[in-house]
């Protein structure tokens, strides 16, 4: 299972840190768990399957914050970022936008290109702004835009916080989100997603954007596997001005994989950095289970090492050297 499918609700997910607060702290020392794992991990890693478990951490990673970094898009018909891929996204970019010239507006519905439809409705304090306590409810009803997804579900909304302009693609943006069986159908796979998520944007430093996303749990039922991530926290940045297109990413969390047939703790002690689509070039994360850890370090955009402590002492008793790209097929 790849966790990079929670992008499915990009549309409605931007960034929050610790706690959703709308802070930007650093969380790249994770939650401070203490190598041997906690009372909630029930995953022994061992040399045979710490692959299985770093590469497994490092999609819910990743995914979650794909799935917040696109969240402006729901609000604004801008690129917020290179993370920007969600296809709820794409097909509600601008829909906020549109309707909040009608108050009251909804159901405002707009038909699909192919199929279906995208209902809108909410209530909102001010037709030219977003305002604390504005509710947006997003109805997807099996729309088809004739790109091999077909999409159905609800995403509902409520502004935290909101300053800047709209319109102009400059602001902070911080919503609560509940997707409630939010599915993505493709020929071959069926995404179901199901949580909430805190989320919130930061564009007022413009190509440079800083977004990602944290929340209580979020299950993911993809085909016959389910993960659901828990007290879960991901930070993104993104510079588009850049030439080289730099980006980090930093989070924590508890994973409940059937792939892994148990629970994990990850977070990652050194954020992670890379450039353009590469791979991260630097960074490390601690994936932490029963009485024992591992750690997975980037060297560089092609090569990784997992460093294992199968007895929880703190000391690593295995190195593994894998290319990203082996890590990832494992």
């Amino acid at each position: 299972m790849n966790l990079a499918r929670l992008s499915v609700l990009g549309a409605s997910l931007t960034i929050a840190a610790c706690g959703g607060s709308g802070d930007f702290g650093d969380i790249s020392g994770g939650v401070g768990f203490g190598g041997g794992g906690s009372s909630t991990t029930t995953y022994a890693i061992t040399s045979g399957n710490a692959p299985a478990a770093t590469r497994a951490s490092w999609e819910a990673a990743n995914g979650s914050g794909s799935f917040g970094s696109a969240g402006g898009q729901i609000v604004a018909t801008g690129n917020p970022g290179d993370f920007a891929k969600a296809s709820p996204a794409s097909r509600s970019a601008g829909l906020i936008a549109n309707v909040l010239q009608k108050i009251p507006f909804g159901p405002d519905v707009s038909p699909c290109l192919v199929d279906g439809a995208v209902t809108l409705s909410g209530d909102i304090a001010d037709p030219l702004t977003l305002t604390t306590g504005d509710t947006f409810n997003i109805l997807f009803e099996a729309c088809d835009d004739g790109f091999g997804e077909v999409i159905d579900g609800t995403i509902d909304m409520t502004v935290r916080e909101f300053t800047g302009d709209l319109l102009a693609g400059t602001y902070l943006l911080s919503m609560d989100t509940v997707a409630t069986d939010l599915q993505v159908f493709t020929a071959s796979d069926t995404v179901t997603s199901n949580g909430d998520a805190t989320v919130t944007q930061d564009t007022t430093r413009s190509p440079y954007v800083e977004s990602g996303v944290s929340g209580t749990s979020m299950t993911v039922d993809y085909n016959d596997m389910s993960e659901t991530l828990s007290n879960y926290v991901s930070s993104q940045t993104f510079d588009g001005g850049e030439q080289t297109l730099p980006y980090t990413l930093s989070a924590a969390g508890t994973l409940n994989s059937t792939e892994l047939d148990g629970v994990v703790q990850y977070s990652t002690p050194v954020t992670f950095a890379g450039e353009d689509f590469d791979y991260p070039s630097s960074g490390s994360m601690l994936v932490e289970g029963l009485d024992s850890a591992a750690r997975l370090t980037a060297i560089d955009n092609v090569n990784v090492t997992i460093e294992i402590d199968v007895d929880g002492d703190g000391t690593y008793d295995e190195t593994l050297e894998l290319t990203w790209a082996e890590l990832l097929a494992s």
